[in-house]
């Protein structure tokens, strides 16, 4: 059997914080999920997203510490068009999230957005500047 991607792995250090954020993407996350260690979430097509608490990936890993210098890995949401780029940043940044990158039409034909997860992962919003199809 050839290996297939099954599922993306994040760490947290505040689970309810993580989660919370990841709902207003519209991530189907489990309902009183908060307080586990592990979470996780099957994504329509069926990879699934984890998360863990710093604690668990410790448990494992007891010489684990957070990368450090930031946009060493990123998830990319597609939006509906570009007015939704920017409506989805525009609800994160006034919800107290950290807007890493305001909303632009990138060279490659995209509506682009970078927002920053409670961890600091690097969160991309996009959609086609033109109809596809």
């Amino acid at each position: 059997m050839t290996a297939r991607l099954d599922l993306i792995g994040l760490v947290t250090d505040d689970m309810a914080a993580a989660l919370a954020f990841y709902r207003r993407l519209g991530l189907d996350i489990p309902a009183g999920s908060e307080a586990e260690p592990h979470v996780e979430a099957t994504l329509p097509g069926g990879l699934r997203i984890a998360w863990d608490t710093a604690e668990t990936v410790r448990a494992m890993f007891p010489d684990w510490t957070p990368p450090t210098g930031g946009h060493r890995m990123s998830l990319a949401f597609l939006c509906d068009g570009p007015e939704g780029v920017d409506r989805q940043y525009q609800e994160l940044v006034q919800a107290g999230y950290h807007g890493e990158r305001e909303p632009w039409d990138a060279f490659w034909g995209q509506r682009y957005a970078v927002v920053l997860d409670p961890d600091g992962n690097s969160v991309d919003l996009f959609a086609p500047l033109t109809a596809t199809g």
